[in-house]
């Protein structure tokens, strides 16, 4: 599926996704989406998906040094947007425990934070992204995958207009994922005014797309640099 297309069907699921008797279409739009924006081993799946280009020859030199033009590293792409799609639909949507949580996945990645992220600085990006386990993180963000599409299964077209409650957004401030600073709590605000349906947008869908274009930009970015220097 090309961008433009993947992009042609989101809009698509923004006109059908409150209809009560598309239920079952706006289900599969969603998984097609999602699963574009995950490794195609997390849906089992033979179609090549949008994060399978980034893995595609893609070095640990690379994850862990290539930037885009924000500064971000390609590691901290994968971390940030895992634990984002963790965060909203365990916590938010399913009112459950973060997968992050269940696995003891800190210190299988060995990650200095449990957070997504959000406030680290340039500098902090770069440490973080040296020290996390690279296999860990990809197994972590398949895992966050997999229990989405299992959500998802069960909704109900009720369930796509609720709100999210104030116990579940503090929840996520009591539980560190989210730190209580200006630089991230903004995140609480931005979360408590979508319900399940909006959520399903940004950030399951769109959001990660953002981030592995990010990503695909530092790859390309550094690797050309990398060829260019060993040419030389």
């Amino acid at each position: 599926m090309e961008l433009k297309s993947w992009n042609e069907k989101l809009q698509y699921l923004r006109k059908i996704i409150n209809n009560p008797e598309e239920i079952e279409e706006v289900k599969k739009v969603i998984f097609e989406l999602h699963n574009m924006v995950h490794v195609s081993e997390m849906a089992a799946s033979k179609i090549k998906t949008f994060e399978d280009e980034l893995w595609e020859n893609l070095d640990e030199d690379t994850i862990r040094n290539g930037i885009n033009e924000k500064g971000r590293t390609i590691a901290y792409g994968i971390w940030h947007s895992s634990r984002i799609e963790d965060i909203t639909m365990n916590i938010l949507v399913d009112e459950s425990q973060q997968i992050f949580e269940e696995g003891n996945w800190k210190d299988k990645i060995k990650s200095p934070i449990k957070n997504t992220g959000n406030a680290l600085t340039e500098e902090e990006i770069k440490k973080f992204s040296q020290q996390i386990n690279i296999i860990a993180l990809r197994e972590y963000r398949i895992a966050v995958g997999r229990k989405t599409r299992e959500i998802i299964k069960h909704l109900k077209t009720e369930d796509f207009k609720k709100k999210m409650k104030v116990a579940n957004l503090q929840r996520v401030l009591d539980e560190e994922a989210v730190e209580n600073i200006e630089k991230a709590n903004w995140l609480i605000e931005f979360w408590g005014k979508k319900n399940e349906a909006g959520l399903l947008f940004m950030p399951v869908t769109r959001h990660n797309v953002v981030h592995i274009n990010e990503s695909l930009k530092a790859k390309k970015n550094y690797q050309r640099v990398k060829t260019s220097a060993n040419s030389r």
